[in-house]
């Protein structure tokens, strides 16, 4: 089980920075740039999700990406996105970076919108699972907020899950939201129990993480991207990403 003393990294998705970008041909806005400044103001990590369409972050990004942290900040943490039955693995392969999470995603799907069936997709996995490892890095599973599922997750190889966090996005401010958020504590609670770190991310906002985090103390790092990036727009990267940081201070007031 995890240790709850340390406050959740903030990991910072820049696959809407790529997309502004790739509405025009002028490299404009720049994704080492975006990067650099998330992580001057205090993000612990920078995550892409390149998708075989290359809608948003392409094949050079990546690299470009790794290349820069590598030289500039070898502290972050650079968390690469993917299905890998697609165009993961030979990211993985090549780059080494230290974590990659396995998404389900189909080719062209609008965004992520579920976790693994570990049933249906575990024997599958597992090789590349251990592929991974065997290179130093460390498998995430994308995965939805089912406690049941939490040990399979483990069994399969898994270092962490990622709780797949848009229904409690939906839910939040309704009256819904208490249930929904306790599927997502028993989830976080059995992961841990279970040895596995545990990640979240999808739809957390400025409004709704520091709840999130109140009730899954366990999650060790949160990766945001739209809302985020949303945000920076109007306030700029620095400003959002410390007020992200902000509402994980609020979650954890007595932690380092």
């Amino acid at each position: 089980m995890t240790s709850h003393t340390h406050k959740t990294a903030l990991s910072v998705n820049l696959n809407k920075v790529a997309l502004v970008r790739n509405t025009r041909h002028l490299g404009i806005p720049s994704l080492t740039t975006a990067a650099t400044l998330c992580l001057q103001a205090g993000a612990r990590g920078i995550t892409v999700h390149p998708r075989p369409d290359a809608r948003h972050i392409r094949s050079d990004d990546v690299y470009e990406l790794a290349a820069m942290l590598k030289k500039s900040w070898p502290q972050a943490e650079f968390n690469i996105e993917g299905n890998p039955f697609q165009n993961l693995m030979p990211f993985i392969r090549e780059l080494r970076p230290h974590q990659c999470t396995f998404v389900p995603d189909s080719e062209g799907q609008f965004t992520s919108d579920h976790g693994w069936d570990l049933a249906a997709d575990a024997q599958r996995l597992r090789p590349l699972i251990v592929e991974a490892q065997s290179l130093g890095v460390r498998v995430s599973l994308f995965m939805d907020p089912v406690a049941q599922a939490m040990q399979g997750a483990k069994d399969v190889g898994a270092d962490r899950v990622e709780l797949y966090t848009e229904s409690f996005a939906s839910a939040f401010g309704t009256p819904s939201q208490d249930k929904v958020l306790q599927d997502f504590a028993d989830a976080a609670r059995a992961a841990d129990a279970a040895g596995l770190g545990v990640n979240a991310g999808h739809d957390l906002n400025l409004d709704n993480l520091s709840a999130f985090l109140k009730a899954a103390p366990q999650v060790q790092e949160v990766s945001i991207g739209h809302a985020l990036i949303s945000d920076a727009l109007e306030l700029g990267y620095i400003a959002a990403v410390k007020a992200y940081l902000a509402c994980i201070d609020k979650a954890f007031p007595t932690a380092p």
